[in-house]
Order: C-alpha cells, then structure tokens, then sequence
C-alpha cells in the first residue's frame, strides 16, 4: 500500500472519528429542544446517505427517492397502529423496521427491473421517469382512505425497544438522539463499507463509463438494480425512523416535495461521499431556520441560489469541497 494512500486513509478515519465523535458530545453544550430537533435531522441524514450511494457512487439520478422514505414511514406506521389486515395484534416496532426495510427494497427491485433491464433508461430520462413515479404516489396516498388519505396517519407510536418481557421506548430527547445517532452510525459503517470494497469500485466505474465497464464484463444492469434495491432499504428505514420520532405520516412524505429537499442536501452538501451527504442535511435544515429568519418568506429563494451557485462552481458540494482538500491536500484536484 502506497503511502499516498495510507495517508488518504489516516486523514479519512481522522475525520470519521471527529464527525461522529462531535455529534456524540452534542448533548453536552445544546438544550434538550435542541437534541430532540438535531435527532429528527440525523433522519434525514441516513436518507441523505441513501441517495448519494446511487447518485454519487453510480451516477443514477432520482427526482422521486422519497417514495421509499414514504412507504418505509407508512409501512412502520400501519404495523405499529395495528392496522395490518390479518396481523393486527402485531404492532411491534421490530416487525415494523423490518417491514420498512423490505417493503421498499421490493417496490424498487420491480420498479428497477423496469427502469434498467426494459429501456435501460439513465440520466435525465431516469430522473424524469422517477418524477412522475413521485406524484404519482404522492396523489394514490391522497386518494387511500385505508392509509389515511389526505390527512395521513396520526399518533404514529415511539420506537418500542424491548426483550424478554422488559421494553423501553425512545420518547424522550436524548435516548431518541442516540438511538437515531447509533442506527446512523450502523448505515453509515455498513454502506463506507460497500463503497471501499471492490464492488464499490466497480458501482463508481459504472457512474463513470457505463459502456466501458460493461465491456469488461460487468453486468452493469444488475449491478445497478442491486444497488437501487439497497438504497430503497436504506430510505425506507430512514422513513420509519422518521414517522416513529414525529408521531404522523402524510402523503407529502412520498412526493415530489422531499425528494427535491433531498437531493439539495445531498448536492450542497457532496454526493460523491456518504459523511458528506449526511451531514449536508443536518447542516442545510439547520441553515433553512436561520434563513427563515433572515430573509423571512424569500428565504427558499435564497437556499436556491445557494444551490445553484454550488453546482456550478462546487461540483463536490459545500462540505465536499472542504472534506476532499483536507483529506488531499489543497493542491489536488
């Protein structure tokens, strides 16, 4: 192993350990409302993290990510009320995570069977195609009564974590900060895992130059079916994270709206790394209050010149520009 690499490797586990170190000792300088408000954003970091595994690891671009966020919210949100046909008596929040995890996987496995094994569509084509399959959903979630409608599902119970007769819910600020921080932590170690490995290098090379990497053998469309069904998961479980900690689900939760939000997340932020992608979330819903509050009802303009600025001049994102020179060096590009 060369040096250069070794020392790529040091300076990223340095940042590594500080990040998540850092978000750790939050409690220790922040009141509780503000825990409890960070522990909501570290939701949307882990869903942040799913779409910058296939739009900054495997150039798949999707205008419609949050239907998975949305049937992973819903998912957990039937089981925990009991409102499953045939399971009502099973409202645990282990059936409920599980379900989170694959109900979305499978709706993405046959959605992406569609996408890359029929047209093979990819880049704005693939983006448009996940736009409409947003609103879509977005507008069949209003029109289901069983799922609420409108209105969506209220009084959503807290994660239940239990064993062995004893059970203990993450309600409060800080158990539920710590939780999310942890389950975070889990996606985060699993997915780095995934993009360090071999595969990850293959998943990159197909972003890069389909065609090419194809013609050296790879199936390129199963690589990315394989890689679109386990980002779902990923949001999936990052929406039933999400529905536990607010108490409700409603139909915006699958449409257009936040897939948008999360795809400025994960831009300014920096697509092409999942720490980045994370904490572009947190940085930007913590930007849009002090926003608010500066530029009032403008201030959703002002986020997207913020974004466009980004994109032209910081391809790798606000924090991925600074994350890439640290690790590095300022003389590389």
């Amino acid at each position: 192993m060369s040096a250069l690499t070794n020392r790529l490797r040091d300076r990223r586990l340095a940042v590594d350990l500080v990040v998540w170190g850092g978000l750790a000792a939050l409690p220790l300088v922040v009141g509780a409302w503000q825990v409890g408000q960070i522990a909501q954003y570290l939701t949307y970091g882990i869903f942040a993290m799913s779409l910058a595994l296939i739009w900054g690891q495997c150039g798949l671009l999707s205008f419609g990510h949050a239907v998975f966020f949305g049937l992973g919210a819903y998912a957990m949100s039937l089981t925990t009320l009991g409102m499953l046909p045939g399971l009502e008596g099973w409202t645990s929040s282990y059936l409920g995570m599980v379900l989170a995890l694959i109900v979305p996987a499978v709706g993405a496995n046959i959605l992406g069977r569609f996408l890359f094994y029929g047209r093979g569509l990819q880049g704005a084509q693939l983006a448009i195609v996940m736009l409409a399959v947003a609103v879509i959903a977005e507008r069949i979630m209003t029109r289901w009564g069983y799922a609420g409608g409108m209105n969506g599902l209220m009084s959503v119970p807290p994660i239940e974590l239990g064993a062995f007769g004893l059970s203990y819910e993450l309600y409060d600020p800080l158990p539920l900060f710590y939780g999310t921080l942890v389950a975070a932590v889990i996606v985060y170690v699993l997915l780095e895992t995934l993009v360090r490995s071999r595969r990850g290098v293959v998943l990159r090379a197909v972003g890069a130059d389909e065609p090419r990497t194809a013609f050296l053998g790879h199936d390129t469309r199963a690589l990315k079916l394989s890689v679109f069904t386990l980002s779902a998961a990923v949001a999936g479980f990052a929406g039933a994270l999400f529905a536990s900690q607010f108490g409700f689900v409603s139909p915006p939760l699958i449409g257009f709206t936040l897939s948008t939000e999360v795809l400025i997340w994960v831009a300014l932020g920096g697509r092409r790394s999942l720490l980045t992608a994370f904490l572009g979330a947190i940085v930007v819903r913590l930007a849009e209050n002090a926003l608010g509050d500066l530029l009032g009802p403008a201030w959703l303009l002002g986020l997207g010149l913020i974004f466009v600025l980004c994109m032209i001049f910081l391809p790798r994102g606000l924090l991925g520009e600074a994350y890439w020179r640290f690790i590095a060096g300022r003389g590389v590009r």
